[in-house]
């Protein structure tokens, strides 16, 4: 059985929102991709707002798109 595709996960800043659930995000090595909402953030309607840190999954074929999976809790909010 062949193996799920090599997948890179980074964490960033979302910078900007854009229509349709797309954001660009800013990763802590400096590069900016446009990332989009995965399935199971969309389904629990957890807000992404820009100024949010989150960790989003890179493919190793395309490292200029990517899919948020998880909004990381900001120390000074009481979220």
């Amino acid at each position: 059985m062949k193996d799920k595709e090599e997948k890179f996960i980074y964490e960033g800043l979302i910078t900007e929102s854009l229509p349709n659930g797309m954001f660009r995000v800013r990763l802590d090595n400096e590069d900016l991709i446009l990332g989009h909402i995965s399935g199971k953030i969309r389904r629990s309607f957890i807000r992404i707002l820009p100024g949010d840190r989150v960790k989003i999954e890179v493919s190793r074929y395309d490292s200029t798109r990517g899919r948020i999976i998880y909004r990381l809790r900001n120390k000074d909010s009481n979220d």
